[in-house]
Parts: structure tokens; sequence; C-alpha cells
């Protein structure tokens, strides 16, 4: 039998003829908005980076004569990088991050995975997604915080947020509904007037009816009956706020300024969510992982330098992830292909600064990838009890080692 995580959060998207009943904005618009939380709200915000991204050109072993070896054609030049030591540097698409690391407000994890690595895109994603290698579970890590964090409390909509117009398996809850957010001034419901109108009188009960059953109808109604409430609640809640700094005009970019806006509303969101992409480069990695980075580090440089000028900075921490790396050897389209070990990034908040655990080797490999050394759990672990002030066995299942960069 279907159950509410069918009701997945769509920004109030859906109607268009009849209803689509697991697209809509689901139950989480039953749920009154929260007034604005009281004192300062510690949030997470997680960056995914799809398709894979090459660690080894994130973070540049410049040091390793091994890696311009096996990378003769796509590696970063030593005069390039932009060094943080006398081994490891940055893409010089990241340079813009370097004034963070030197004010110590970047930790860098290296050779972070799982163990026996799928390096399928979809399920590899769904494994980070739902911190569940071994087995297939319904919610996501964050989406099992915010169920617990919120359990006993009154529901608030904006506990979480998804930038973008699909709700990720991340956040995916047994009782914490996530919107997902493009555009404050677009969350309404889709379609043409008509197909709205036409919705309202059905939901409301006014002679129209559906041409099938469902025990949902009713929830559907009371859904329909709030949804039109929240949906303009959001733009009056992040009205007040004006961006310190002029963000780049990219998706990425304008996704972080709209969190912003939504921290500086201060409505008590714990986790957002926003991507990156396609890092899947198997042909001519240079061009498109370079210009994926630039809007990265872009995008957070200005995120943090506006947040500052709100004095919020110190309440976000920001983490990225991506389903797996790529292999070490560059393959004969000077691309890479799908790999394991990568580093991920803490921005902001309390991170403590620099470069953490060995990076792996470039010739003891695993079949041509790179042994990891650090499961990615353990800084999930790291992020909810360090940051976020909660236990991580009951949201990952096990308990992890927690790691000293927060």
């Amino acid at each position: 039998m279907a159950n509410r995580r069918q009701f997945l959060v769509q920004s109030v998207g859906g109607f268009a003829g009849f209803l689509a009943i697991d697209s809509i904005f689901a139950r989480a618009a039953r749920a009154a908005v929260q007034a604005p939380a009281s004192g300062a709200v510690r949030t997470l915000v997680v960056v995914n980076f799809q398709g894979g991204n090459d660690g080894l050109n994130t973070l540049v072993p410049y040091g390793d004569p091994t890696y311009y070896s096996v990378r003769p054609t796509i590696n970063i030049p030593q005069d390039q990088v932009v060094k943080l030591d006398s081994m490891l540097g940055l893409h010089p698409q990241l340079g813009a991050l370097k004034p963070l690391y030197d004010q110590q407000r970047i930790a860098i994890m290296q050779g972070v995975h799982y163990p026996n690595p799928n390096l399928s895109h979809f399920r590899s994603t769904e494994i980070w997604q739902t911190a569940a290698p071994e087995k297939y579970v319904d919610t996501g890590w964050a989406g099992r915080y915010l169920d617990a964090q919120g359990k006993g409390q009154q529901p608030n909509l904006f506990a979480g947020v998804a930038v973008g117009p699909v709700l990720p398996k991340l956040m995916v809850a047994e009782r914490t509904d996530v919107p997902t957010i493009s555009d404050p001034r677009a969350f309404k419901f889709n379609g043409t007037r008509g197909e709205q109108a036409a919705a309202d009188n059905i939901l409301g009960g006014d002679g129209y009816k559906y041409p099938f059953q469902s025990p949902y109808l009713q929830l559907v109604q009371d859904v329909e009956s709030h949804a039109h409430a929240a949906a303009n609640e959001l733009p009056h809640l992040v009205s007040g706020y004006k961006a310190a700094v002029e963000y780049p005009k990219t998706p990425f970019a304008q996704g972080l300024n709209l969190i912003a806006g939504v921290v500086n509303a201060n409505v008590g969101t714990k986790v957002f969510y926003i991507s990156l992409g396609s890092f899947d480069t198997h042909v001519g990695q240079r061009n498109q992982q370079d210009r994926l980075l630039d809007q990265f580090s872009a995008g957070i440089a200005a995120f943090y330098q506006d947040l500052a000028a709100h004095n919020v900075d110190s309440n976000v921490l920001t983490m990225t992830f991506s389903e797996f790396g790529r292999r070490v050897q560059e393959n004969a389209n000077r691309g890479t292909d799908h790999g394991t070990a990568a580093p991920m990034f803490l921005i902001g908040g309390n991170a403590k600064g620099g470069i953490y655990g060995d990076h792996p080797s470039l010739t003891d490999l695993d079949y041509g990838n790179l042994k990891w050394h650090t499961d990615f759990r353990s800084v999930y672990a790291t992020v909810l009890e360090r940051w976020l002030g909660i236990g991580s066995v009951p949201i990952l299942g096990s308990q992890f080692e927690t790691l000293t960069v927060v």
C-alpha cells in the first residue's frame, strides 16, 4: 500500500488536468509556518557535486610526480595550483576559496568513501544520501535527522529546504515534509489558472468529483486548503532580506542567494540541500570540471561574504559530497572514469580549518582506484553530533568515529 513518502514535496506543483498526487505539495503544506526562531539557529548546507567529481583535480597532489605521469593531458600544472602546502593545493578555479582557507574556515577531508564501493551513479548516490551502503532504505539521513530533532515539537514547514525542482532522497523523511524551492516568486501551484481553479473546485468540494477513489482524497483536500497560505508566506519571510554582495548569475549561486534569504528570515531551517553538476567527466574533463568548480567557488565566496555582512556566517556550515571520485589514470578521451575515494569540504560554521587524513597513494591502488580510509558516515556523525547537536546512532544506524574537523 502506498504511504506518505510518496507525497514528495514539489514546490506546490502537480496540477495538470487531474491532480498528480505524488508531486503535490503534500502534507508539509498542512503545517502552519512556524514563528521565527529565537536566537541563533545552527544550519547545515549540503552541496551535492552530482556525477562524481574528480578529487585529484580538486585537491591536487602537485608534489607527487606520479600525478603528472598518470595524467599527462588533464593535470593541473604546478604553477597554476593554489598551493596549500608543499604537496597539496586547490584547483585554480577554487582560488576564490583561498581567503576562507587562510582564515582556517575550510576543513578538507581526504580519502573519503565507504566499504565495497559501488560505481553506479544511481546506487552510489542513494548510498550517500541514505547513509546505508549495505541495504536499501526509504528515508535519507538528513530526513531522519529532521524527524528526530522535530519529534514532539510543533511542525515547521521550513525545517528543511531543498533548492531545486526535485526532492532528493537525502531529505525524504517519515514525519517531516521538505519543500523544494527554486524561486520564492514561483513557490506556488504550477499550471494554468484554469487548471488551478478546477483543482480548487474539486478539492473544495464544490460538486466536482474525482474519477477514482483513494484513501488520500481527504488528505489532498486538506493539503490544498493550506498550500496557498504556505506558498504566499515564503516571499513575505524573505522580503526583508537584501543581499550585501552581488551573487554570480549562475543557478548555483542564485540558489545560495535564496538560502541566505531563508537563513536571515530565521525560521528555524536546519538543513538545506543544493546540487551542482554534472561532474561526470568521461570526455574533455578540464573544460567541464573547470567551469563547475568556478561556479562552486564563486558562489560559496559570495555566500559567506553575504552571510558575514548579516552577522550569521558563524551559524552556517556547508558540507560537500559527490557519489564517488574518478580513477587515477586519465582515459583516452582526456577524461576520467568512475572511481572511488575523494575529498569532502566543510566550510564556515565552526569548521576547524586544514587538511585532514593522508592523501591516498597514487601507486598502491585498488584495481586502478584510490584506496579510501575515512568512512563518509564518520563525517556525517561529526556534523550531526558536533554541529547539529544530536546523537548520530539512531540516524546512521551504528556508531561511527567522530572527527576533529568540527
